[in-house]
């Protein structure tokens, strides 16, 4: 893979890969309405998942391979790869990409995890090592705390008793029956609504035995 470079955390990999599988998963929803139509929510993506096929030589002299501090065997590699799962450790995928002259174009950078990695035996690449490599997007989150002091004494619960005065208190309305007076047009004049007439009724009880019948002379407690 001529003009690209990839590193895995500060390590550079002997030899480029040919290709760099990303997935990004989108999270969009479609939902269907009453009448059969149909609408798509949009929500952010997923994590992107990547996957790339690696060739770790087993002997140095290869000429598209390159070695900035000097050869390294597959095992190291593994190592590290099974480290930084161990670990649980993110580390950073830069693919870097030149022209042929070697003159720096750009770089994609992107945190990842590494989620596993297959050793793959092939006897057409004997005796270097093909390993299959899965990587996960990885972005940095961090939990808060929050730490509940107690107080060091409670404060007493203190209790006040309040004796309403007598001229406060308020005072019960009382009304004179007048001839061709109902009860539900007593309520109506103090209530607003006839049909709270049951009110003066239960106030009465003794005085009126039925909320139909009532007398003009009758005085009667508005409660």
């Amino acid at each position: 893979m001529s003009g690209y470079t990839m590193f895995l955390g500060n390590v550079q990999m002997p030899v480029a890969p040919g290709k760099l599988q990303l997935k990004i998963k989108g999270k969009n929803k479609t939902l269907t309405l009453v009448n059969d139509g149909e609408i798509n929510l949009l929500k952010l993506p997923g994590l992107t998942d990547i996957t790339v096929d690696l060739l770790l030589p087993m002997l140095p002299g290869y000429s598209f391979a390159a070695y900035p501090g000097g050869f390294r065997p597959p095992d190291y590699y593994m190592g590290m790869l099974e480290g930084w799962i161990l670990e649980r450790t993110p580390v950073q995928l830069i693919i870097g990409r030149a022209t042929p002259g070697g003159k720096l174009l750009f770089d994609s950078n992107i945190t990842v995890s590494v989620e596993n990695y297959d050793i793959i035996e092939d006897a057409a690449n004997y005796p270097d090592v093909n390993v299959s490599l899965a990587l996960k997007q990885y972005i940095c989150f961090a939990t808060k705390t929050a730490q509940i002091i107690e107080p060091e004494s409670e404060a007493p619960v203190v209790f006040v008793e309040y004796q309403r005065n007598a001229d406060s208190a308020p005072q019960a309305q009382s009304h004179t029956v007048a001839s061709g007076d109902t009860l539900w047009a007593i309520a109506r004049r103090y209530y607003g609504n006839g049909a709270e007439y049951s009110k003066i009724f239960e106030a009465n009880k003794g005085t009126i035995d039925n909320p139909n019948r009532i007398f003009p002379g009758q005085v009667l407690v508005i409660p």
